[in-house]
């Protein structure tokens, strides 16, 4: 009898035992599994990019550039034709011809020719003239002695009169032909010659728009039209990616703030690059609004968190890092 209580007291002491071990390995994993450990913030690089486009309404000759390549400032990314334009160009050319002819004509004034025909008519309006006063001095005489009639000095005068203003007319003829065009004149025309020049520098610079030309170091991300396409005024002819203009963008609850400022620097790693450590300096932060009329959704002391998006650059080059790569940043929960 007491050897089978003294089993049964030990049967309890074993279970008793047990059930403790169990529960100490339970609450053990509970600390462990429940506890607060860092806070993943996952970020994701992004660089510069700007469009090339066409200025004119032109067809794709030739891709210089394909997606993946490298370009520098200089290089030649896209070859257009534009026909249209070079017709134009044709037309602006005879314009500036014919205004410089009109020009140099204003500048060197009435032909020689022109001047002695001028001349040979003043000099025989001047005949005239003597021989109108001649006549009219005879019939003046003859009248005094009441030969003639006073009708024929009448008609005597008038014609002295006539042949003076045709004197007069004539000198003025032979004048305006030896000083050749206004001012006025020579000024109008090389206004033209200047309108013209203009019209065909306007053309050359939309040919010269036929030749696509990077304006920066970067690298082709993406190429849209293929060769032979019709592209319009505007139209995107490819994407290059500014590659020296990197930095990383991050979603951050504000609760997480505490140590990321305006000019701090964070270390982060980079999973794609075997997690390699990197040194990040914050330059820009801006909480990423909200779209729809706010308030709070907790009742029981909490409160709602807001996000904020935060830029930061590389401190220094980091060899392989690209667009689109994630970039982890691990915060400690306090």
């Amino acid at each position: 009898m007491a050897s089978q209580f003294k089993r049964e007291n030990k049967d309890l002491l074993l279970a008793f035992l047990t059930l403790t071990g169990i529960i100490l390995v339970v609450a053990v994993v509970g600390f462990f599994m429940l506890r607060k450990g860092p806070e993943i913030i996952q970020g994701e690089v992004d660089v510069d990019e700007f469009r090339v486009s066409s200025k004119v309404p032109a067809r794709v000759f030739r891709l210089c550039k394909q997606e993946g390549d490298t370009v520098h400032v200089g290089d030649t990314l896209a070859v257009m034709v534009a026909p249209d334009v070079e017709a134009k160009l044709l037309q602006a050319q005879a314009a500036e011809n014919a205004a410089q002819a009109q020009n140099m004509k204003a500048i060197r004034g009435t032909r020689q020719e022109q001047i002695q025909g001028a001349y040979d008519m003043w000099q025989k309006a001047k005949a005239g003239v003597q021989i109108a006063q001649k006549t009219y001095a005879r019939v003046k005489n003859l009248n005094a002695e009441g030969v003639l009639p006073a009708q024929k000095l009448d008609e005597a005068i008038a014609q002295r009169d006539a042949a003076v203003s045709t004197e007069k007319a004539a000198h003025s003829q032979y004048t305006m032909a030896v000083n050749g065009a206004q001012r006025e004149d020579k000024e109008a025309a090389a206004a033209l010659v200047q309108r013209a020049k203009g019209a065909v520098a306007e053309v050359n610079s939309y040919i010269k728009e036929t030749y696509l030309i990077a304006p920066c170091d970067g690298e082709v991300t993406e190429t849209y039209p293929q060769v032979g396409e019709l592209v319009g005024t505007g139209a995107p002819i490819m994407s290059i990616a500014i590659m020296k203009s990197k930095w990383v963008t991050f979603n951050v609850r504000e609760d997480l703030l505490k140590e990321i400022k305006i000019g701090a620097s964070i270390e982060a790693f980079v999973p794609a690059l075997g997690n390699k450590k990197i040194n990040l300096k914050v330059y820009y932060m801006k909480d990423l609004g909200t779209y729809a009329a706010w308030k709070a959704t907790k009742t029981t002391g909490q409160y709602d968190l807001k996000t904020f998006e935060v830029k930061a650059r590389p401190v220094e080059y980091v060899d392989g890092l690209r667009p689109g790569m994630s970039v982890i940043l691990k915060k400690e929960i306090k």
